[in-house]
């Protein structure tokens, strides 16, 4: 999933964990742009495959939660300044992130990325120009493959600009390209599916402890019940457990 590169910023500022300093609510925060992970229904409500898990892993742990929604590239900065409590957005567990805050288990096996291009597109690698959503692993993918990468702030952007011809193709979460080329007959799917990333877990502030362990508990009861691989098939994310 998405690799966020971190600032300074989130170096630097901290905060309390949300049980230790009494708050009664466990504030939720997710992207709300990364469907079939989270999206906005029509109703303006979080929604999707971490919505019903998060709800579900609130429930298990006893707690009272609710729905933030925040832009990627400033998802972690606004962890640990307090702005929420948990990140729960399609975000790999990776040892630069580890540097800053703590993560659950993983709640998702790794999930392969894809190539969206415009039917009949061969991919080149070597010579193409490639866009993808700014900080995740898919971009540094790319950039480490000596590619020409174009970032954007958001998904959409990144499909546009296959469509206008900025870009050759987009690299992101297969699950979230397949829908996209499945509604529409001038995209396709294109040259071979590259595995990245170890898997999605929670990101909670290193102060958190007592929290990360409760939402630990309740990720692992629903692998143990299989009430999490039912989800997982439910949203057609990825390979279950």
């Amino acid at each position: 999933m998405k690799k966020l590169i971190l600032g300074a910023a989130a170096l630097a500022l901290t905060a309390g964990a949300a049980l230790a300093d009494g708050h009664s609510v466990v504030r939720m925060g997710t992207e709300g742009a990364y469907p079939p992970y989270n999206f906005l229904n029509d109703a303006g409500e979080v929604d999707g495959f971490e919505r019903e898990l998060g709800d579900e892993l609130c429930k298990r742990a006893e707690l009272t939660c609710e729905w933030v929604t925040n832009e990627w590239d400033s998802i972690i900065p606004n962890l640990v300044s307090g702005n929420y409590d948990t990140i729960i957005a399609g975000m790999s567990i990776t040892a630069e992130r580890d540097e800053v805050i703590d993560f659950t288990q993983n709640y998702t096996q790794p999930d392969p990325s894809a190539f969206l291009a415009m039917e009949g597109t061969t991919i080149d690698l070597a010579g193409g120009v490639f866009a993808a959503q700014a900080n995740t692993i898919q971009a540094s993918y790319i950039a480490e493959a000596g590619a020409t990468l174009i970032e954007f702030a958001t998904p959409d952007e990144t499909i546009a600009a296959v469509r206008n011809g900025e870009a050759d193709a987009v690299l992101a979460d297969k699950a979230y390209l397949t829908p996209i080329a499945d509604e529409d007959a001038e995209l396709a799917l294109a040259g071979e599916s590259v595995l990245i990333g170890g898997g999605v877990g929670m990101g909670l502030r290193e102060s958190d402890g007592e929290l990360r362990a409760k939402f630990d508990a309740a990720i692992q009861s629903m692998k143990d019940d299989g009430s999490l691989n039912a989800l997982i098939e439910k949203w057609e994310i990825g390979e279950k457990f």
